[in-house]
């Protein structure tokens, strides 16, 4: 599938640097600040107050690690920046700085146990998914009554937000109703209402700005956490890791067809896996080099329509750059 792409210069970086790039992919990184954290995607070292992010070249799904991709942790990180400075308006947010183009450096939150998902489509292959479950006869998706004879890809007539337990490392996502979360004492009401409103804003002006770029916001994640008993948006926003985004003008007919739409996030990589016959359980398919470009096409087409700037990148060893960056702000890595 080709994707249309619509920024000042059209250009791409060519399959050959994108392919080089793959014997330099930031697979993981060690480095001797404070305490690390290890995530799917992002290495977090806590420093006095802060936090140095590291967004990875990792991709996972269905809730494992399945390899890396060229620059997608560059396309990630800079694409949260761009979202954090558009929206700090509606919601305050940790970011400090960018000192690199794999690296935010912020402030430190106690973050809560629950990812704020919302939803504006019903879609999805994943077991958590909204489609999944309607498909499958579940008419209450975790605390939304949904109604009957939707189709897969289908608006909805607003947004719904189905809240989604983090859980360890290595563990499952748990999706569950607002009271439950509240139930449970995962969080208090008064945090959860000020969290679901920060996030439906964060949603609306999202939706609202992409589609000035021939895009459709079709459902996010969003996490909070607390400093000084204020609420902070945290980890990333608007990602193609975090979201799923859909060409906007072909939306339409496509539907109209049964057809899928085109894409421009993780879920082409995940599709192909449940090609594969792999949702999550037993052993990962080993993704072939073709497809790993492809995704990588498909973060870096997204980053220019959301931002409208051209991605730059070379080949290079990301760590030895990383470390220099951060010398220059005076952190030793």
């Amino acid at each position: 599938m080709t994707v249309p792409r619509k920024n000042k210069s059209n250009k791409m970086l060519s399959d050959s640097v994108l392919k080089n790039q793959l014997k330099f992919t930031l697979d993981k990184t060690n480095f001797k600040l404070g305490k690390k954290y290890e995530g799917k995607v992002r290495d977090n070292y806590t420093l006095e107050g802060k936090r140095v992010i590291v967004t990875t070249d990792r991709i996972s799904a269905f809730d494992r690690v399945l390899c890396s991709i060229p620059f997608k942790g560059h396309v990630l990180n800079q694409t949260s920046a761009f979202w954090f400075e558009k929206t700090k308006n509606i919601a305050k947010n940790h970011m400090i700085s960018v000192p690199d183009p794999n690296v935010m450096v912020v402030r430190e939150c106690k973050p809560y146990a629950v990812e704020m998902v919302v939803r504006g489509y019903i879609t999805g292959v994943t077991t958590t998914s909204a489609w999944y479950n309607y498909e499958r006869g579940v008419r209450n998706f975790c605390g939304s009554i949904l109604p009957e004879g939707l189709r897969k890809n289908q608006r909805f007539e607003k947004p719904i937000i189905t809240p989604s337990t983090k859980a360890e490392h290595g563990l499952h996502d748990e999706s569950v109703s607002r009271e439950e979360v509240i139930k449970r004492g995962i969080i208090d009401e008064k945090t959860y209402k000020k969290m679901e409103k920060a996030a439906l804003a964060l949603f609306d002006f999202g939706a609202k700005l992409v589609a000035k770029s021939n895009l459709i916001l079709v459902d996010t994640k969003y996490e909070f956490g607390s400093l000084d008993g204020e609420l902070f948006l945290i980890d990333e926003i608007h990602t193609p890791d975090s979201s799923r985004f859909w060409i906007k003008d072909t939306y339409e007919e496509l539907f109209s067809r049964g057809q899928e739409p085109q894409k421009l996030d993780k879920e082409y990589v995940r599709q192909w896996l449940a090609a594969k016959g792999f949702i999550g359980e037993g052993a990962i398919p080993k993704i072939p080099d073709d497809v790993k470009i492809e995704a990588a096409k498909r973060y870096i087409t997204a980053y220019e329509m959301i931002t409208g700037k051209e991605f730059e990148a070379k080949n290079e060893d990301v760590i030895e750059r990383i470390k220099k960056n951060l010398e220059n702000i005076g952190i030793k890595a």
